[in-house]
């Protein structure tokens, strides 16, 4: 396993080559992300033609841009989507045509209190146009008349989103989304991105015992068009995470799933208990991402999502400021060692049965502390190993167990794995586990 420096190092590169792209719900610049992620990890990736109906939603047309501006009458331009694709309203409709300052300002966004900050906006599903620009920018047009154009096109073709399965020693699965909509944003969501294909990376290493699917889907639109289309696999999705804003300095937030007691919930929020970063769970609130769309009531899939700061609650958020400096390697690598964290909950949570319940068996005639070892970090693992003897009855899994004792969950796997191996305790009807 190479180290955390090195893997955090890799992940914001990943990031350093997909920030100058410009994404929206559909087009190229989606098409060329997921080439890139799939010269990573082996993604399929699928279209999904405008005009499909998915419940409630329909896939819009296809957009794509090439070029944009503002600029004077001589020529010399004054906004440029090539210095910053946030620009350009995503979804904006082709324009090019010379314009009052008046109409061009009804057709500009800015922020207050950040001069030099673009605001980022959208109008996915009501045709229009329109730039964003800094305040600076916006305080300087004083001329009466510029050109503005829009080199776009916005018309029938696809909706696109890569897909990874990796199959465990079960059908019943977790899934992980990240969307891969936004533009030029480092934290919002090339964080998320970026922690997904590392993740699916390490996943796919060795043998696993559930299964687990990845989505690199557009928001909202995306996931409903993947479980439009593959309502017969819905009911084998044991829960899952979305992965979001995962770069900043802030730390982890997990966000429960409707339900808040599935076992992805309560292995997120054993993991970050353990991690004392002062890290934090929420209920959950139908405001995010696509663990929405997973917990909507045809579905009730439990999904929470993993973050750091919350989306709309940091000034960058949506902005031009969540650039590369926003983020950094070493936040990045720790949001996929806390995501690894968890899937090993998810991997080793079993009940087990004491095979000798008559009192506390004789430990030391069987080696158990020797095999046990003195490994760092892991707690206190005579502990642990007691606490199994105590509780494995076959109604406690593992998690259960540590819980209740109030250790890390490694230390009371260890422990387990220690007495099965001398026959102390054995696995036990694992119910809905695998």
């Amino acid at each position: 396993m190479i180290g955390t420096g090195e893997v955090g190092r890799a992940m914001y590169a990943l990031v350093e080559r997909l920030y100058p792209i410009c994404r929206s719900l559909t087009g190229d610049g989606v098409r060329e992300t997921l080439r890139i992620l799939a010269g990573l990890v082996p993604l399929e990736i699928h279209e999904v033609a405008s005009g499909t109906q998915v419940f409630d939603w329909v896939v819009p047309d296809e957009w794509n841009v090439r070029d944009a501006w503002i600029a004077r009458v001589n020529g010399e331009r004054v906004v440029d989507f090539l210095t910053s694709n946030l620009h350009v309203v995503g979804y904006s409709t082709p324009i090019r045509k010379r314009v009052t300052l008046e109409e061009l300002r009804g057709h500009l966004h800015t922020l207050d209190g950040h001069p030099d900050w673009i605001p980022y906006r959208t109008s996915y599903y009501e045709r229009n146009w329109g730039f964003c620009v800094s305040r600076r920018q916006y305080e300087a047009l004083v001329e009466p008349e510029y050109d503005v154009c829009i080199d776009a096109t916005l018309g029938p073709g696809s909706l696109t989103y890569g897909e990874l399965a990796i199959r465990g020693g079960t059908e019943r699965e977790f899934v992980f989304t990240t969307h891969v909509c936004h533009p030029s944003m480092c934290n919002d969501n090339l964080s998320g991105i970026a922690v997904a294909t590392f993740l699916a990376r390490a996943l796919a290493q060795e043998p696993r015992r559930w299964s687990y699917r990845f989505l690199f889907i557009p928001g909202t639109i995306g996931s409903l068009a993947w479980m439009a289309g593959n309502r017969e696999i819905l009911d084998s999705i044991q829960g899952g995470m979305s992965l979001v804003c995962l770069g900043d300095a802030s730390p982890l937030t997990y966000k429960r799933s409707l339900a808040g007691t599935s076992l992805v919930d309560r292995a997120a929020a054993h993991v970050l208990r353990h991690r004392q970063r002062g890290e934090i769970v929420i209920d959950y609130v139908p405001f995010g991402y696509d663990e929405r769309q997973f917990n909507a009531p045809g579905f009730r899939i439990p999904v929470g999502s993993l973050m750091r700061a919350r989306h709309g609650t940091f000034p960058e958020y949506h902005t031009s400021a969540d650039d590369l400096s926003f983020v950094s390697g070493g936040q990045l690598a720790d949001a996929l060692d806390a995501c690894l964290e968890i899937v090993e909950v998810l991997e080793g949570d079993l009940t087990y049965v004491n095979q000798s319940p008559y009192g506390e068996p004789q430990l030391g005639r069987r080696g158990v502390y020797r095999s046990l070892g003195g490994e760092p970090g892991l707690g206190d693992l005579t502990m642990a190993m007691l606490w199994v003897l105590a509780l494995s009855d076959g109604s406690r899994s593992l998690l259960d167990i540590a819980d209740r004792a109030g250790v890390p969950f490694r230390a009371v796997k260890r422990a387990a794995d220690a007495l099965a191996g001398v026959g102390l305790v054995r696995p036990g009807n694992n119910g809905n586990r695998p």
